[in-house]
């Protein structure tokens, strides 16, 4: 038994050394079925999509409730993506940071079939695996935040979104869930956001027209979206990376919000919450 959980902990410790580099391809997470030679039961429960927007620096306050949030979806039976991005033209192209999958627990009926050693060595497989999960998604959400920057320019956040669209969509989990850290203002060719240093007050409507004629509407496979820090205009002045402080009225928030539950209905998706910038409830 101690043999066993040594080469389960080398290799989950070997993972956490090279996942970032070689992440997202297929699973970060070394699976306990497998070195148990259990059969792997098929059912997800959820998905997490985590994709954070390079060009909005967040304070202490936002990153915090980021991390509060992704690590109390991180449970048994969860699998998810990382992903950052900002401008194609800027090299911050959409880039998957991880993905893995905590597996679920044997079913009850299914235990009394199994050896109690078997069992034994399982349990304290799936222990481990929580903790390397938990690790894993946390220095990948530290990476994506790090690299935030108002210097960035551009920001394709359609773009973006759409392209994670496929890889949500295909998501075999009962509920998906993506989270999505931007100021959720669009800066690129097809349309920009801004205007006077400030958000400009947007018509939903003709954005969506011009969204549509793009070609960037996705298709999320029914998932469900929350947004944290919409509507920040960064200021980076002296070298600081925070909020400007220009006041944004409700009306242009408000406005705003309509066009991404317009873009999030039409992409086969649901905007159960637009924080701007913080959410106003858990994810749930």
């Amino acid at each position: 038994m101690f043999k066993l959980i040594h080469v389960i902990a080398l290799a989950l410790t070997a993972s956490l050394v090279t996942n970032i580099a070689h992440a997202g391809i297929a699973n970060d997470i070394p699976s306990c079925y497998a070195a148990n030679k259990i059969p792997a039961q098929s059912a997800l429960d959820r998905e997490l999509f985590v994709l954070v927007d390079q060009t909005t620096p967040l304070d202490t306050g936002l990153q915090n409730l980021v991390r509060e949030n992704v690590g109390r979806l991180i449970q048994p039976g969860t699998a998810f993506v990382f992903g950052s991005f900002s401008s194609f033209g800027q090299g911050r192209y959409l880039e998957i940071l991880t993905a893995g999958t905590l597996e679920s627990p044997i079913a009850d009926k299914a235990r009394d079939d199994i050896s109690v050693k078997l069992l034994r060595n399982f349990d304290t497989c799936m222990q481990s695996q929580l903790g390397f999960g938990l690790k894993v998604a946390a220095a990948a959400l530290d990476k994506a935040l790090a690299g935030s920057s108002s210097d960035l320019a551009r920001s394709d956040v359609m773009a973006s979104l759409k392209e994670l669209s496929g890889r949500v969509r295909l998501s075999p989990a009962r509920d998906k869930v993506v989270l999505v850290v931007s100021d959720m203002l669009e800066n690129s060719s097809i349309s920009s956001f801004y205007a006077k240093r400030n958000v400009r007050l947007l018509d939903p409507t003709k954005e969506m027209k011009s969204a549509e004629n793009a070609q960037q509407l996705g298709d999320f496979g029914g998932a469900r979206i929350f947004v944290i820090g919409a509507g920040l205009v960064q200021d980076n002045a002296g070298g600081r990376n925070k909020d400007s402080g220009v006041y944004r009225d409700p009306k242009t928030l408000g406005a705003l919000r309509q066009f991404w539950e317009q873009y999030f209905s039409r992409s086969n998706a649901q905007l159960v919450e637009f924080g701007a910038p913080a959410l106003l409830a858990p994810v749930r």
